[in-house]
């Protein structure tokens, strides 16, 4: 196709977390190199701004972490203005991309003002609380999803939809963690000859205090079945504290290497034990075999089990549409067995399992930024330049 001038496109965008945030970047480079005249209001953060976006608000005013009673009156207020600011800017098109609640709220102010919406990354309506494809429906005129299985409820709901690829199957190449595991284990101080196993318990303390002391007592227990070394990623000063001092009540004569850098630690490893999340997809497209473990305290797990509605937690097994990774859930997430299976993997040839973990990689493996853009000015009438 050709790109046709039809005058000044206007975009608003809402990316309220750094994942979003580098989404909202590669989709508003894709979006200037089809149209280079749009212009752009909304939130984000230093990936988008680094694209020449100027945010109404600072992102980290956004971060929440569980339910944020304390921060709902400045999350109000921020609202608030938002809803105001777009209004003026009076855009063609509103992106809400991911930040379900917030932008879930600005995408029905916005159907109200009669403009086009657009939801960037599906909630996950199809595991468990089904009910919100009903306001889905009403306020979200293209849904973007990140996994080609999340189509199926929005079409069957009759939700216009696409799925555009992960963009980490972009940024994680096939290759890589082959290629880079020599260099990942001497930054980290280890030798082509050890055996590594990477402990993931998630990134926040509330997370780290529920699954770790698990994941740490398993770490006891392997290192009383062969040697081995380990490895446990920390996203900051605090939760790295916070690991240290798990670790020495736990197995205080066991060696621990704590590093910043999750992708690193699992590069560097020969298996990883992981919650549940995106760090289970990261583990998939490194190549690397894992066992997928998680916790909740006993009633959420009760409340949000009786909501579910997959029988999959780790996105490798969803994405194949079968068990590859073993997934131990609640009362079956003890070291014994976590162990048990860690030793297998490491033990066993994996040719099979890596094989199945290359067909799902490739995919997710699409242009997101491009093909997002791409939807996104179709929904507005506009053509643009096919690659």
């Amino acid at each position: 196709m050709t790109k046709q001038k039809t005058g000044s496109l206007k975009i608003a965008i809402v990316a309220g977390e750094p994942s979003g945030d580098r989404l909202g970047a590669s989709l508003i480079r894709s979006l200037r190199e089809q149209n280079p005249e749009v212009q752009f209001s909304g939130i984000g953060g230093p990936a988008m701004a680094a694209e020449g976006f100027k945010s109404l608000h600072n992102i980290e005013r956004l971060s929440v972490n569980g339910f944020p009673i304390t921060k709902i009156p400045e999350l109000a207020s921020i609202l608030l203005s938002t809803k105001t600011a777009l209004k003026q800017f009076d855009p063609d098109c509103f992106v809400g991309i991911d930040y379900n609640f917030f932008n879930g709220l600005l995408e029905g102010v916005m159907k109200k003002f009669g403009k086009l919406t657009v939801h960037y990354v599906s909630p996950s309506v199809w595991a468990w609380r089904s009910g919100r494809i009903h306001k889905i429906k009403k306020n979200i005129d293209l849904m973007l999803t990140l996994y080609p299985f999340e189509t199926t409820i929005y079409e069957k709901n009759h939700i216009p939809v696409c799925y555009v690829g992960h963009p980490k199957a972009m940024e994680i190449s096939p290759d890589r963690g082959v290629i880079e595991k020599k260099d990942a284990r001497e930054l980290l101080g280890f030798s082509m000859t050890d055996s590594i196993v990477a402990m993931l318990p998630g990134s926040r303390s509330s997370e780290v205090a529920l699954i770790a002391p698990t994941f740490f007592h398993t770490a006891k227990l392997l290192s009383e079945t062969f040697k081995c070394k380990f490895i446990v990623p920390a996203t900051n000063l605090s939760r790295a504290k916070q690991i240290e001092d798990l670790w020495k009540s736990i197995a205080p004569n066991i060696e621990i290497n704590i590093t910043d850098n999750s992708i690193t630690a699992m590069t560097a490893a020969d298996a990883v034990l992981v919650k549940s999340g995106t760090a289970t997809l990261e583990a998939m497209l490194l190549r690397r075999p894992m066992v997928m473990a998680y916790q909740l305290n006993w009633l959420t797990y009760k409340f949000v089990s009786s909501l579910l509605q997959t029988q999959r937690f780790a996105l490798p097994n969803i994405l194949a549409g079968k068990d590859l990774v073993p997934e131990f859930i609640q009362k079956e997430a003890k070291p014994e067995a976590l162990a048990r299976a860690l030793v297998k993997l490491i033990r066993e040839p994996q040719a099979e399992l890596i094989s199945e973990f290359d067909c799902v990689h490739n995919k997710l493996r699409l242009n997101s930024g491009q093909m997002a853009a791409q939807e996104i000015l179709k929904l507005c009438g506009q053509t643009y330049v096919s690659s």
